[in-house]
Order: C-alpha cells, then structure tokens, then sequence
C-alpha cells in the first residue's frame, strides 16, 4: 500500500512510512427542532465536507532504513517536511490516492503538525489533515438598467368647463323666459354677462338670470349658459 500526493502542478511523491491507521471523517448538517405535542425531532442535513487525517513519521536520514515503504525516497526527512509544510502554505487543492483501495481524495491541507516524540531524535512525527474540496467558481451578473420610461407627447387635454351655480357669473346667449317652462319668450341676449339667481334642476329652462346688480332678465336654457 502505498500513500502518494499529488500537487496542484501534477508533481507526486509518496510518504515514505505509512501511517498505522487513517481516518475519514464524515457527517451530514443535521439539526435537533422541537415540535409541538411530538418533542424533538432530527432534520437531516446535506452532507458536509469530508476530511482525512493521517498520522505517521519520517526518518531524519532515510539511508538503510528497513521500514520505508516505497522504494523511491529523498535522503532525508526534512525535504519531507519542506514539500508538506510548502503545499500547507500554498493553500491549494492536492490529491492523495492511497493504493489498493478506491480512496481518491482531494482537498486542501487544513493542518499539518510535526516534532520529535518520546525522545527519540533519529524521526520526525507529524499529523497530516486534508479536508475535502468542491471545486466552484463565482458567476458575475451584471444588474440590468432599469430604462427610463418617458410619457409620449400627445394631444394636450382641454380643461373641464366651469361649473355653474347660484350666484354663479356667466355669459348669456339665448332667448330670455317669462317661467322656466318656457312660457312668455322675450327678449334676447348676446354675450351679456350676468349672474345665476335662481336654479330649476330638470327644467326646459334651469337658468333664472339677473344683472350683475340684481335686476331680474328671465329664464334661460342651460345651452345659453356659459361660466366665466
């Protein structure tokens, strides 16, 4: 069995002593919620990232040691150190693959730990973690301009008519009345301006006109009236 790692650049190289044991850590996002009249309940999560963790050593001089398991070695353990602690820095994606198993695992170098151990100084002892990496990449979308919307010119409106009332000063162009009925026709006007006296809603002839000092003319049609 062989553990080998490979960098970003395509360049592998094996751990000359495997570890006595490897772990792979996995879990899902679980999390815990209390429902009403039922308690606590599980909602399964999606699967978080995986990690591995191995944990072995490196001989200070690799000459004539009997228990390298690969045959192709660096002379000494300190390269070992150089190449691990150089990819923990450069903080980019390497693949471990371990021979005789399916376990391919790429990922990032989240930890890597080295020293000498119960006072031995011939090897170094180092724990080794990668946590597992999905490649990604972040999409720019432009944000689309909102278009000025501008009204079209059109015709322009034309006012709404005055309204007329009692008391109201108009010009009159039309046949005065003797009632609003109709009866007693007189005289006529012609662009006299006069005021609204009295108001016969519904009648052939609404309009009771006078002067603008109070002199009553008579009834008119509401088409003779016009506000000014």
């Amino acid at each position: 069995m062989k553990f080998s790692i490979t960098d970003s650049k395509n360049k592998t190289f094996n751990l000359p002593v495997n570890p006595k044991e490897f772990n792979i850590d996995a879990a899902t996002d679980d999390k815990t919620v209390s429902v009403v009249k039922l308690g606590q309940i599980n909602l399964i999560g999606d699967e978080k990232l995986k990690s591995i963790e191995i944990t072995s050593t490196l001989s200070v001089k690799t000459a004539n040691v009997h228990y390298l398991s690969t045959k192709t070695v660096y002379k000494n353990g300190q390269t070992y150190l150089d190449k691990l602690n150089k990819l923990y820095k450069a903080k980019k994606p390497v693949r471990l693959v371990i021979s005789s198993t399916k376990i391919s695992f790429k990922g990032i170098i989240s930890e890597f730990k080295y020293g000498m151990a119960d006072g031995f100084s011939d090897e170094y002892a180092y724990t080794l973690k990668i946590g597992e990496y999905k490649a990604h990449k972040a999409k720019k979308v432009k944000a689309k301009k909102k278009s000025k919307k501008t009204a079209k010119k059109g015709k322009s409106r034309s006012k709404p008519p005055k309204k007329v009332g009692r008391g109201s000063k108009v010009t009159v162009n039309g046949r005065l009345h003797r009632d609003s009925a109709g009866n007693g026709p007189g005289a006529t006007e012609r662009n006299a301006t006069r005021k609204i006296s009295l108001i016969a809603p519904n009648a052939k002839y609404p309009y009771h006109i006078a002067t603008l000092s109070g002199g009553a003319r008579g009834w008119v049609s509401k088409s003779a009236v016009k506000a000014v």
